[in-house]
């Protein structure tokens, strides 16, 4: 029934799941959730993540490095070609900008972005993009890139609509995650309530940002029905429309 477009299974602790992999993901399914996108935030890490879902056919991966993780890296972009060529992979990233805890590395965070825009527009996949307090750059980066040709998502979205918009101008879709179920989220859910039916995305985040009535708490794809939820409440629809227009978007950007 729903599919959570953007998780961390290789970072969840599976110690709740006796500590098997294997019953983790019979946990998720059980909760409907019927599709998963592995979101790569470190390269160095990529090979040990692809193996940990190589046997499900459910589970997409990406490739890229997080931008609070980026270093100078002359090889990325041969990398990045090299390992988002494999058929598994649906889209190159997470990428982008991050000034909240990054801002002593914004010159190598904006090569890094540059360098994941080139590889998607070469490869012809997806770019999942995280930005935080980098709004101006972020969109800036992607029009003098071309990000439109490959488009993407945006994901984990707490920006305004403002830029929400500028977004979807450039062909990307916006992904909610469960902040937008937090009591001080109404600006957000106010995006959420004007974005187009065929451009939104739900997603965990997993093992970070659980949603309410689970927050502070470790995040798994479960839950992701508490963010479509949210969505249903403020787009006055059911929740089974959030997850069967959330399904089709999911299909259509990450189509292999």
């Amino acid at each position: 029934m729903f599919i959570d477009s953007h998780c961390h299974l290789d970072r969840i602790d599976l110690q709740h799941f006796d500590n098997n992999f294997a019953s983790l993901i019979n946990n998720i399914r059980q909760q409907q959730v019927d599709r998963m996108l592995c979101v790569s935030i470190n390269l160095e890490l990529y090979h040990s993540m692809r193996a940990l879902v190589e046997q499900y056919d459910f589970i997409d991966i990406s490739v890229g490095n997080h931008p609070s993780d980026v270093v100078t890296h002359s090889s990325e972009m041969e990398e990045l070609v090299r390992l988002g060529s494999d058929n598994k992979v649906v889209a190159i990233g997470e990428t982008g900008l991050d000034y909240y805890y990054g801002k002593d590395s914004m010159a190598i965070q904006q090569q890094s972005f540059r360098t994941h825009i080139r590889a998607a527009n070469q490869l012809h996949k997806p770019l999942i993009i995280h930005t935080r307090d980098a709004q101006e750059d972020t969109i800036s980066i992607m029009q003098q890139e071309q990000a439109q040709q490959c488009g993407g998502v945006m994901h984990c979205f707490t920006e305004s609509w403002e830029m929400a918009k500028q977004s979807l101008d450039l062909g990307f879709y916006i992904s909610f995650s469960g902040i937008v179920t937090f009591r001080n989220a109404e600006a957000l859910r106010d995006v959420a309530s004007r974005v187009p039916d065929d451009r939104f995305l739900i997603e965990t985040d997993s093992p970070y940002l659980a949603p309410v009535p689970h927050r502070g708490k470790k995040n798994y794809p479960g839950w992701v029905r508490h963010v479509a939820e949210c969505l249903a409440d403020v787009r006055g629809v059911s929740v089974e429309k959030i997850a069967e227009l959330s399904t089709a978007n999911y299909q259509r950007l990450f189509a292999r």
